[in-house]
């Protein structure tokens, strides 16, 4: 596959996102860098740089490794009820016609998924079940039509110094679209232990939401 961004990267970071050729990859990477509980929005290059990363600059991390093998960078962000969860932003894949994703998350089940979804509804309810907060509480709500990153809506993304705030803004601007009606809300009931005990297997609390100072 032809790269189209080969002169934007150091040797060091152009080694790294070389080896990382299929979704797996840098779902691994991603999963071997610890998770980023400050209030930041790095780049993919400080992402390389600072071997740590949340959600959104693990997402921007895993579009910028797709757009170096020639595949289009695209954004989802998974809205939570708000005021009970954070957002979790995921970069998803299309193969033969099916989509997957890549995350970086604090919970286990909120990460990869393999590309057997047949549209991105499904795909996005696919992370209902593993999305709850500390009260044990399910809070996924809705999910976002795609953002396709670009140098030109984008100056830089990839490698700049500055903060990127400004895709996370853009992303939460797109029109959303329902994944679960109010009256199935007043029926939800708290996740079981289990699956609770699990999703927190290994997470960082100072990362979690209402635990952030």
């Amino acid at each position: 596959m032809r790269r189209h961004d080969a002169t934007l990267w150091t040797p060091q970071e152009r080694a790294v996102l070389d080896a990382l050729q299929e979704p797996e990859q840098i779902q691994a990477y991603l999963d071997s860098i610890p998770y980023n509980d400050e209030v930041t929005c790095r780049s993919p290059r400080r992402v390389m740089r600072d071997r740590k990363a949340h959600c959104m600059e693990g997402a921007l991390f895993a579009a910028a490794a797709f757009a170096h093998h020639g595949q289009s960078p695209r954004l989802i962000d998974l809205r939570a009820a708000k005021g009970k969860d954070d957002d979790h932003v995921i970069v998803v894949f299309e193969q033969s016609g099916s989509w997957g994703a890549v995350a970086k998350s604090n919970f286990t089940g909120l990460r990869f998924r393999c590309p057997v979804y047949r549209n991105l509804r499904e795909l996005a309810m696919s992370y209902f079940e593993d999305y709850y907060n500390l009260e044990a509480e399910r809070t996924l709500r809705s999910y976002s039509r795609p953002l396709r990153l670009s140098d030109r809506a984008f100056p830089g993304w990839r490698t700049a110094d500055r903060e990127l705030d400004v895709i996370g803004e853009r992303l939460d601007a797109i029109a959303h679209v329902p994944l679960v009606t109010p009256p199935q809300i007043r029926r939800f009931k708290p996740v079981d232990k289990r699956r609770y005990d699990a999703g927190l297997m290994g997470s960082n609390p100072a990362g979690l939401f209402g635990n952030k100072g």
